[in-house]
């Protein structure tokens, strides 16, 4: 189940936008690994990436909020906390021998649904406030 990157999910902030093409990228190249057998391997190395590559792009987020004294930093701020909250628990249930078929499906939900949810409405209500601010 490949995510497609649409226009409609541009919050029309170059580095925004190219950081959440890097996310799709990285899901659906699990979603190929996981369509070729190969899910259990990919997995691993995707919540290694999703690890380090979600504060990046958080506190490039927080920090444009910061900057443009966006009003529902404090809210929005608190969405990536519970999302990298809800990340380490999932890393938690990781077999030490490896990621079962369970936690593919799980990486792939939770990512996916956060990602669209996210971007389509909170990331959104952020672009649609810097826009009004110029």
């Amino acid at each position: 189940m490949k995510i497609e990157w649409s226009r409609d999910l541009e919050v029309n902030n170059l580095k925004i936008d190219t950081q959440h093409q890097e996310l799709f990228r990285r899901i659906n190249q699990l979603f190929e690994a996981c369509s070729e057998g190969k899910g259990s391997e990919m997995v691993a190395e995707t919540i290694k990436f999703l690890e380090e590559y979600v504060v990046v792009h958080f506190e490039t987020e927080e920090t444009l909020m910061v900057e443009a004294r966006y009003p529902g930093y404090a809210v929005h701020k608190g969405y990536h906390r519970n999302f990298i909250a809800s990340f380490k628990q999932l890393k938690e249930q990781i077999d030490p021998k490896g990621p079962g078929l369970n936690i593919v499906i799980l990486v792939n939900r939770m990512v996916v649904e956060w990602l669209n949810q996210h971007i389509r409405n909170v990331d959104k209500e952020f672009a649609q406030f810097l826009r009004s601010q110029k």
